[in-house]
């Protein structure tokens, strides 16, 4: 760390911390604060998608739905041992929640945390079946990728380098869950089905992304733990997935 300049400047010129030895303590809430809602994002969404794998429609999809639950549960890991480094004890953490609970399918909690777990709202929401399945994961797959883009920066390093490594596997998720969409979308009862799900979940997609002109950006900011405002990340996944259900005539 810089011995020149305020630690809040030499973050936001682009300055790293590599251990809790040399981590200040409002930057070490913040810090675990963005771990934890990661981890028990990822924790939600493994158990609430676990439970769709036997609503599969063949093996090859099954096995897809099986590895995305895998994976997420590994990621969920790798980072929940960053937070073992600042005293969080995991053996503990990984039962501490009950990860598959959800809210009736019309509860509208905007984008505020529930309970006593930090994932984000849209793990609060039941799925309902493959294609409600498939369409969450399509829709949340691309924006935890523009999130995880924007993660892999943060100026933590040991959490950048778990960013950057998770970044290619939550892409290819997003691709399995497109390309299960895309079968889906070859009938018009398919379409009809998606169309439905999408109007369902895209709104509470789009809360992931936190609130335009958000204060506490401001503060993450300042610690290197964000770079791009939420309204500029929302409105790139906005393009992106416009783009993706227009080629199947979905949107």
């Amino acid at each position: 760390m810089s011995d020149t300049l305020p630690i809040e400047d030499y973050l936001a010129q682009g300055g790293v911390l590599s251990s809790p030895a040399n981590v200040p303590p409002r930057y070490r809430g913040e810090l675990l604060r963005l771990m934890a809602s990661f981890v028990d994002s990822e924790l939600a969404g493994s158990a609430g998608f676990a439970d769709t794998i036997n609503d599969a429609p063949g093996i090859q999809e099954r096995i897809a739905a099986a590895r995305i639950v895998l994976e997420k549960t590994d990621h969920a890991g790798r980072v929940l041992e960053i937070m073992e480094s600042f005293g969080a004890d995991g053996d503990r953490y990984a039962v501490h929640h009950p990860w598959a609970d959800r809210l009736p399918r019309d509860a509208d909690i905007g984008a505020a945390r529930q309970g006593g777990d930090m994932r984000l709202s849209v793990f609060h929401y039941p799925l309902l079946g493959w294609i409600d399945a498939v369409v969450m994961n399509v829709l949340m797959g691309h924006a935890s990728v523009i999130q995880l883009k924007e993660l892999s920066r943060v100026s933590y390093q040991p959490l950048a380098e778990v960013f950057r490594a998770i970044l290619p596997r939550e892409q290819r998720h997003a691709e399995l869950g497109l390309a299960g969409l895309a079968q889906i979308a070859e009938t018009e009862g398919g379409r009809e089905a998606a169309r439905a799900s999408i109007d369902y979940w895209h709104p509470r997609v789009a809360e992931s992304f936190g609130h335009s002109g958000s204060k506490r950006f401001e503060t993450l900011s300042r610690f290197g733990l964000r770079h791009t405002p939420n309204e500029t990340l929302s409105a790139t996944w906005q393009a992106e997935v416009d783009i993706k259900l227009a080629a199947l005539n979905l949107n």
